[in-house]
């Protein structure tokens, strides 16, 4: 194809007026490399409008690149339902073969016209770059994020929080997102690079804002990429400056509204309810069958009339109005065989006359009929779940090579069902808010040996959960108090392990988990204890490690080491006698330094091995070179476990140290953290009674001999005034006499 060449995809989304633009995105199919070397990228263009959609768009390829172009009719997809033309949503797509030895793709469009808006912006534009690289970790082509967003977005200006963009990459790679270098950044808005999340930095002026913001991936782990030319170029995640992977540019349009009076979420402004996926979901749609899924939504102080949903070409949406400010809306669409490995982007929210609900964003992954859902039966308890899944339900399932999102956590099975326990901060379990309810998320997968080059196992994907209304409180056993965690391993069936701080050295008494964060003071003594539970009748427990950290990630790089490699690092740390299923030891507590570094958490990596066994870690004890560790042996020992206790929160003493000579743990109260008393009840009652007699004594004495001193006073300077008064009437007198004899 010659430099500069024009595609055109012609009647790309409808017919427009102009200034109509909203916005639009670009999303790829895989890359396929073709017998004869060229390249086949297939990508699909959204487009979002003001009233009717637009007529075309051009795109355009850099020089000697593109052999052949092809493009699709348009559809129109969802668009406002209240004549008012508020929004229009259209989308096609387009099949380029790229020249081959060539080791990057370029796509640009351009169009008219931006929709009026406060920035200035009149024509738009848009790119995007792929690099033709095989992937050394997946020996394939690179596959771009996926993105998108609804036709139309709109907030009041006074309730403006957030805007999540969607940012799911295929490959598993980190996304990042950054302002388009050629656009202007809107007054006081900023955006989250690794979040990829729009936020406001003061207050933002009413009217039409325009987004162009860019999404590239980056490896997380070091790769190669080979190029049909023989050459290569390295990733390695040390490295910021090299160049990404990808590079798709989005544009978006959020008009500012004039303030509303309350923002309060589930007002005036909806709520998504239980019964909506979360942001960023990935489901599974099968080519030639129906895909469904549903959203609910409520606003008690305002009606919900539509559903706004930006999805792929023949997707329809049945809206239901329900009760007490309720609406729901399903989505159904059928992917054909085109659509065959296709990660599709799909944006909702639900629409009032005055304002809408958060954006969310899913993706849909089509596949042949060979992801496998199975029948799974979910026990729900207050600190954990239990999965069992129907083997009759998923036949000639490979059972060895299922995995939970924490791969650490296997899974037991017997004749007819496969099972897993974990509690709620275990196992890689996601804590979800969905307005209504909290809800506990975990998913079993399946996966493929790092050298297998092909596999005919089928991909599983089944996910599972609990469900809490918030009307009853779920936070004591999931969020503050960490205790209860729950394992499953193949070798040793279900186990699991309490984490718990105590009130002295007897390990009897634990700290109540409404009392955490657990105050303490510097220097304090800290009591905790690890206990495993298992299944099997003969274990031991083993800690390996214990560190302190000012969160609760045991990831932070701030961290400080009490127990490493079974060997003890801090001076102050003592462990206390107990049994092979129990470890109990204390510390004095500390603080990191700086002013607002004032909790500690305590996160330890825990094994139970087979007692008597020689060979496992257990045995092995204190290792000063790691080196030294022997390989670890199936069915010989866990992997390693980590978990966490905390915080403890430090507060500055009431009374100087040499004063206070308990060391117990400190609890709170209403009126604030107090020392448990070193004496008895009795005795501190007869103390307080005999302390409080004596200051009533005291003070009885205080005041007679002060009312003494004031009436001598008194009666003082009465005679004084008494004498002087007898003494002026005798002169008187005197002078009266005197001058009657004068006379």
């Amino acid at each position: 194809m010659e430099a500069g060449l024009l595609l055109l995809l012609s009647a790309l989304l409808g017919t427009a007026a102009a200034l109509s633009f909203y916005g639009d995105s670009i999303s790829f199919m895989p890359l396929q490399k073709k017998s004869d070397g060229t390249f086949q990228v297939t990508f699909y263009h959204r487009q979002n409008s003001r009233g009717s959609c637009q007529t075309q768009s051009s795109f355009t390829c850099d020089s000697g690149v593109c052999n052949s172009f092809n493009s699709s009719s348009i559809q129109h997809g969802d668009q406002d339902n209240t004549g008012q033309g508020q929004w229009c949503q259209s989308e096609g797509y387009a099949t380029a073969i790229i020249s081959k030895n060539k080791t990057s793709f370029s796509l640009r469009g351009s169009g008219c016209c931006w929709v009026s808006n406060i920035n200035g912006k009149r024509n738009w534009t848009t790119h995007a770059v792929l690099d033709l690289g095989t992937r050394s970790d997946s020996h394939t082509l690179n596959s771009c994020p996926v993105t998108t967003t609804v036709s139309y977005l709109r907030v009041p200006q006074n309730c403006f929080k957030r805007i999540s963009l969607l940012t799911h990459d295929p490959d598993g790679d980190n996304v990042r997102c950054r302002f388009s270098s050629d656009a202007s950044v809107p007054s006081n808005f900023t955006l989250n690079e690794t979040l990829c999340m729009l936020t406001s930095t003061g207050q933002v002026d009413i009217g039409t804002q325009i987004f162009e913001v860019i999404l590239e991936d980056f490896p997380i782990t070091n790769i190669t990429l080979t190029y049909a030319d023989g050459t290569s170029a390295s990733r390695e995640v040390s490295d910021p400056n090299l160049p990404s992977l990808c590079k798709v540019k989005v544009q978006f349009s959020v008009e500012i509204l004039p303030p509303i009076l309350s923002c309060e979420v589930g007002g005036m402004q909806p709520i998504f309810l239980s019964k909506t996926p979360s942001h960023g979901d990935v489901l599974h749609a099968t080519v030639g069958q129906t895909f469904q899924f549903y959203a609910q939504a409520q606003a008690q102080h305002a009606r919900i009339n539509d559903f706004q949903i930006n999805g792929p070409q023949n997707m329809s949406k049945l809206f239901k109005e329900g009760e007490s400010g309720k609406a729901e809306v399903t989505v159904s669409w059928t992917p054909q065989q085109s659509d065959l490995y296709r990660f599709i982007p799909v944006c909702f929210t639900a629409e009032t006359n005055k304002t809408q609900s958060e954006m969310r964003c899913i993706v849909v992954m089509v596949t042949q009929a060979s992801i496998i859902q199975g029948k799974a039966t979910v026990e729900c308890s207050p600190n954990m779940m239990k999965v069992a899944l129907d083997k009759a339900s998923m036949p000639g399932l490979n059972e060895n090579f299922l995995k939970l999102i924490d791969p650490s956590c296997s899974l037991t099975s017997n004749n007819t069902h496969i099972m897993g326990s974990m509690s709620f901060s275990t196992c890689g379990t996601k804590v979800e808010d969905k307005g209504d309810f909290i809800i506990f998320k975990n998913k079993i997968n399946s996966f493929e040996l790092p050298s297998e080059v092909i596999t005919r196992r089928r991909e599983v994907q089944i996910e599972f959960s609990c469900q809490f209304p918030k009307a009853i409180t779920v936070s004591s056993y999931y969020s503050l108090h960490k205790s209860d965690y729950i394992f499953t391993e193949s070798s040793f069936g279900t186990f699991g392990y309490t984490f718990e701080i105590f009130h002295d050295g007897n390990f009897t008494n634990k700290v109540d988990a409404r009392a955490y964060p657990v105050e303490v003071q510097l220097l304090q003594k800290v009591f905790m204890g690890i206990e495993a539970k298992s299944e099997l009748p003969n274990v031991k427990l083993y800690v390996e490690s214990c560190k302190a950290t000012p969160d609760d990630n045991p990831e932070n790089s701030l961290s400080y080491d009490l127990i490493k490699n079974g060997c003890l690092k801090d001076e102050t740390v003592k462990v206390h006698p107990s049994g092979q299923n129990s470890f109990n030891f204390e510390i004095q507590a500390f603080k990191f330094t700086g002013p607002l570094l004032n909790q500690v958490y305590i996160t330890c990596s825990v094994i139970l091995c087979e007692p008597d066994n020689p060979f496992s870690r257990c045995a092995q004890g204190c290792l000063e070179n790691p080196s030294r560790r022997r390989r670890r042996g199936l069915g010989m020992e866990t992997v390693d476990h980590y978990i966490t206790q905390g915080p403890l929160q430090f507060v500055r003493s009431a009374v100087p140290n040499d004063a206070n000579k308990d060391d117990s743990v400190m609890e709170k109260t209403d009126k604030g953290p107090v020392s448990p008393p070193p004496v008895s009840r009795d005795t501190e009652s007869k103390s307080e009674e005999h302390w409080n007699t004596k200051q009533i004594l005291n003070t009885n004495i205080s005041t007679v001999v002060f009312a003494c001193i004031f009436v001598g006073s008194v009666v003082f300077m009465g005679l004084i005034v008494f004498y002087f008064s007898k003494k002026r009437k005798e002169e008187d007198r005197n002078a009266l006499i005197h001058s009657g004899w004068e006379q």
